[in-house]
């Protein structure tokens, strides 16, 4: 598929997309406020050593972060932003609670997030907004010397991605990527059983993951009162607002996301190359075929088969997971091991059992993906998933 040319809410402005990246910390610094009751005596870090952090989009995966942060002894939400401002708002809120402020003192809230990014006590921001705006934004934060948690997937094109990279490195941030799966040692083990030799020599690995979906035609509708239209679509073409877009549903439509065949892919697929990373080594034979809509605003794959060879003969097959069960099977001439948030399994059912003998390799050991975040953020080591992955 081509993509379509991308200039959205920077263009309605009358300024390019690289000169509304270079302007967005130049917005106008918002006050801001540490309660009264949070000084250190609640068994929580003191001020000064406080963490402050801003969750940029307050839906399903922002409010999840925004959960997290708030039992984090370690951190202080200071903003929520969302272009839905009674979301925004609902964030603030539940801020204000949890430190105990007085509502409008407290924890800020914003419809745009170059406000957020603006604010000298914002060290971390929490970016879970649609795919299409997390590489301006999470290089907009880079460039103003923040932390960034981006949800996955971490840019809507490669091009992106490999720009955000560059950022990320050359302002020496750190950014971790909400591809949770690293933190889980399920995964890990999966991934060190495969590495050292415990399936023998690997042959394949199969990645199954749900499929897309269609959706039915919508009218264009009024814009809701609350809802900042132009700053939801960002840089995205503009379309006029229906009912449906603005939902969970935009997952299945190509101006902010690439479908579940990159959202939910993203996520076995790490888990895949992390086990065999020989599959980066060298360039890969690949085929395969989709299925898409033939009507309806969705337009992203709802099934697909796709193959590839690596050079040393090891291939991998990527399917939604009609044709692959969900999860990532590894298979080798001695056996093999499957893992997915549900649990691990292999055949012979010992090999999960194996512990790890000292001189294997071990990987990288995170328990908890925002904790790991918080952690880096301190000691400045890159986290258990970085920006390249």
């Amino acid at each position: 598929m081509k993509r379509q040319d991308q200039t959205g809410i920077a263009r309605r402005m009358g300024i390019s997309r690289r000169k509304f990246l270079a302007t967005a910390t130049a917005a106008a610094a918002a006050p801001y406020f540490v309660p009264a009751a949070s000084l250190g005596a609640d068994g929580r870090a003191a001020p000064s050593e406080r963490i402050g952090v801003a969750i940029v989009g307050v839906g399903s995966r922002g409010g999840g972060h925004l959960n997290a942060m708030l039992g984090f002894a370690g951190a202080q939400v200071v903003a929520t932003c969302d272009a839905n401002k009674p979301k925004a708002s609902a964030g603030a809120k539940r801020a204000d609670a949890r430190y105990g402020a007085k509502a409008g003192s407290g924890c800020a809230s914003y419809s745009d997030f170059r406000k957020v990014i603006a604010r000298p006590d914002v060290d971390a921001i929490f970016i879970a907004a649609p795919e299409n705006w997390h590489t301006l934004m999470a290089a907009a934060a880079v460039r103003a010397g923040k932390d960034v948690y981006c949800e996955k997937a971490l840019s809507l094109t490669v091009r992106e991605g490999r720009q955000l990279c560059q950022a990320v490195r050359r302002y020496g941030r750190v950014l971790q990527v909400g591809t949770q799966q690293r933190s889980d040692r399920r995964f890990r083990h999966a991934a060190e059983l495969v590495r050292n030799g415990y399936l023998g020599k690997l042959q394949r690995v199969q990645v199954g993951v749900p499929g897309g979906r269609s959706l039915p035609n919508a009218k264009a509708t009024p814009v809701p009162a609350g809802l900042d239209y132009e700053m939801w679509l960002g840089p995205a073409p503009f379309t006029p607002h229906n009912d449906l877009k603005c939902t969970f549903n935009w997952y299945f439509i190509y101006d902010y996301c690439a479908g579940w065949i990159q959202s939910w892919g993203v996520h076995h697929l790490d888990s895949a190359l992390w086990g065999v990373p020989s599959l980066l080594a060298s360039p890969l034979e690949v085929s395969g075929s989709a299925t898409f809509p033939t009507d309806g605003i969705a337009d992203t794959s709802i099934t697909w088969n796709v193959e590839f060879k690596a050079a040393d003969g090891v291939t991998m097959g990527f399917s939604d997971n009609k044709r692959f069960p969900q999860g990532v099977r590894f298979i080798g001439d001695k056996g093999w091991v499957h893992v997915n948030r549900g649990g691990i399994k292999s055949e012979p059912a010992s090999l999960v059992k194996a512990v790890m003998k000292p001189g294997q390799q071990r990987l990288y050991e995170s328990n908890n993906h925002h904790g790991n975040f918080m952690e880096c953020i301190r000691t400045r080591r890159d986290p258990v998933a970085p920006v390249e992955a």
